[in-house]
């Protein structure tokens, strides 16, 4: 990497990281490090909620689903809108008004302390396994820049954020957000920008989108039915309006983002501000992966994108496989080029018949050329049983490392780490204060709840490091932290349902109810029923607040008088 690069990226990193021990260095109150201040205006809590979700999986992943299935997965988030109307009208009044540290403090008031310990340690296992893959992901980035071991790569990232974070907690992970969202929006428009740039020699921005859009990578909508199909217009609006519900609604990651603003009013708006960007912001990195699918076709690819695995089946291959899966993988690109450019071609001419039977011998080379990607991957589990073998993750830092002018190679990087040191301080703030707070509870003065906090925030950090320690590359990184939400959102979920909505339903029942929900959850993902996991969404809330009601009419009522606020 140019010394050009290093300076913008390290430059960048260590500004952020400074700039957020420097500005928390002297305000570590208690409503300070727990809740953020409780004086942000309502763009720094949407900025702060943006960021918080925002990972570095956003830009690895995401980009990458564009380039191998298209648009469809902005499908995803079709719920998240009407979920954030319904978190404005409903959550936040009511944690305003308890004034709570945390969501689960709420749910301890209105059931009991069993409720509220089981829901505190749903989130617990949830984010904290989802922190550790928010660390993993911009650590595989380091390591293939710098070829450092991922292990070591993954203490430098979390090593950074356990720094500033453990410095000022809430605060400074408010007060840093803004820093690491103007880098990512400045980063991914000029990636977009240079794409288009790049492109334009060949086709013009029309051409661009027909071109994808003839081999299906514009194709938004899905109006399918199909339980098994990840992501429809119906699981994105039903299933990801009860995924957003929860995540938005009760993960302390993001309720510690909008308690830390001025007023209920602030907290509202900086949600509806994230509600208006999100879609936006997702569509358009995923057109960005759309675009670099596009320029691919007219240049050349690798059989596999994670360059040291081939590097390790060269060197290890003593019967030229790897070899010739290269040689043909060059000449079936080759061969890919020739017929894109050919109905690129044919419609300009006007021959419509010549570009259909091109189209569809680029597809054909395109499913050829997935059948050696798979050979190698096969003969790359023979030479390296440990080797990643899935290397979908790796397409869009290929193209930055590859294909971007020195300078916005370190943007692009610098991009990636800030969306990773976002979440990931978000993540272990959340963690610390909800141990603090709802688990390991006990009478302290404000400089002691600050020092216990301090603490639990860098035995999470070290918990989180060793999690990002066991994985390798899911299918996908963006689905692998969609998925794990979808495990434990939907019990959790449905227990603020509960809490919010059936006023005469007390903590046994939803207690049991929750246990078995969650039970029957795991059982649908680990037993591979045929159902998508953004059904889990809906179908574990379904269970919590049924069986709930059910259980209440066969137990004895008590009366418990609620605790004020």
């Amino acid at each position: 990497m140019h010394p050009l690069d290093w300076i913008v990226l390290l430059g960048t990193l260590g500004f952020i990281v400074g700039y957020g021990v420097w500005k928390t260095r002297r305000d570590n109150t208690r409503e300070n490090f727990l809740r953020g201040g409780h004086s942000n205006r309502w763009w720094t809590v949407g900025l702060s909620v943006m960021a918080t979700q925002a990972s570095a999986i956003t830009f690895l992943s995401t980009p990458s689903q564009g380039y191998l299935d298209g648009l469809g997965f902005v499908q995803f988030y079709f719920g998240l809108p009407l979920a954030m109307l319904v978190i404005g009208a409903v959550f936040i009044p009511l944690y305003y008004k308890w004034k709570v540290y945390t969501a689960y403090e709420f749910i301890g008031r209105r059931f009991d302390d069993r409720t509220r310990l089981l829901t505190a340690g749903l989130f617990l296992v949830q984010r904290g396994l989802s922190t550790g893959i928010t660390i993993y992901a911009p650590s595989i980035i380091l390591s293939k820049v710098l070829g450092w071991p991922l292990s070591w790569t993954c203490v430098f990232i979390g090593g950074l954020v356990i720094l500033y974070t453990t410095a000022g907690g809430a605060r400074a992970v408010g007060v840093t957000h803004m820093h690491q969202m103007t880098v990512m929006f400045l980063g991914l428009i000029t990636a977009f920008g240079l794409i288009l740039y790049y492109l334009s020699d060949t086709l013009s921005i029309g051409e661009t989108l027909r071109v994808a859009g003839a081999l299906g990578k514009t194709d938004v909508i899905d109006l399918s039915w199909d339980p098994d199909t990840k992501y429809t217009l119906w699981s994105g609006l039903i299933g990801g309006f009860f995924l957003q519900l929860s995540y938005f609604g009760t993960d302390q990651s993001q309720v510690q983002r909008y308690l830390g603003g001025e007023s209920m009013q602030e907290a509202r708006q900086g949600l509806w501000m994230n509600g208006l960007l999100k879609i936006p912001m997702q569509f358009f990195i995923l057109l960005t992966g759309v675009l670099v699918f596009v320029f691919y076709l007219f240049h050349a690819t690798p059989l596999h994108w994670n360059e040291a695995n081939l590097v390790a089946a060269r060197s290890l291959d003593t019967t030229s496989i790897t070899r010739e899966l290269e040689s043909e993988h060059a000449v079936t690109m080759q061969d890919r080029q020739r017929a894109a450019e050919q109905m690129l071609a044919s419609w300009r001419a006007g021959d419509t018949a010549r570009a259909d039977a091109a189209r569809a011998e680029v597809e054909r080379l395109q499913a050829h050329d997935a059948e050696l990607q798979t050979r190698f991957q096969m003969r790359l589990a023979e030479l390296v049983p440990a080797a990643e073998k899935n290397d979908k993750d790796y397409v869009f830092i290929t193209f930055v490392m590859d294909h971007l002018p020195v300078g916005i190679v370190g943007l692009l990087l610098a991009m990636i780490f800030c969306a990773g040191m976002g979440s990931t301080s978000a993540g272990l703030s959340s963690l610390a204060t909800t141990s603090v707070v709802d688990v390991l509870r006990s009478p302290r003065t404000d400089a002691a709840q600050v020092r216990a906090t301090q603490w639990a925030t860098v035995g999470f950090g070290v918990l989180a490091l060793g999690f990002a320690a066991l994985f390798s590359l899911f299918e996908n990184l963006i689905q692998a932290v969609n998925i794990l939400g979808s495990l434990f959102y939907g019990t959790i979920l449905g227990i603020f349902l509960v809490a919010f909505f059936v006023k005469h339903v007390q903590g046994t029942a939803v207690f049991v109810a929750a246990l078995i929900a969650q039970g029957a959850i795991l059982v649908i993902h680990f037993a591979d029923f045929e159902v998508a996991f953004l059904w889990y969404n809906l179908i574990a809330p379904a269970i919590v607040v049924v069986l709930a009601i059910a259980l209440q009419a066969l137990l004895p009522r008590t009366v418990v008088p609620a605790e004020s606020p």
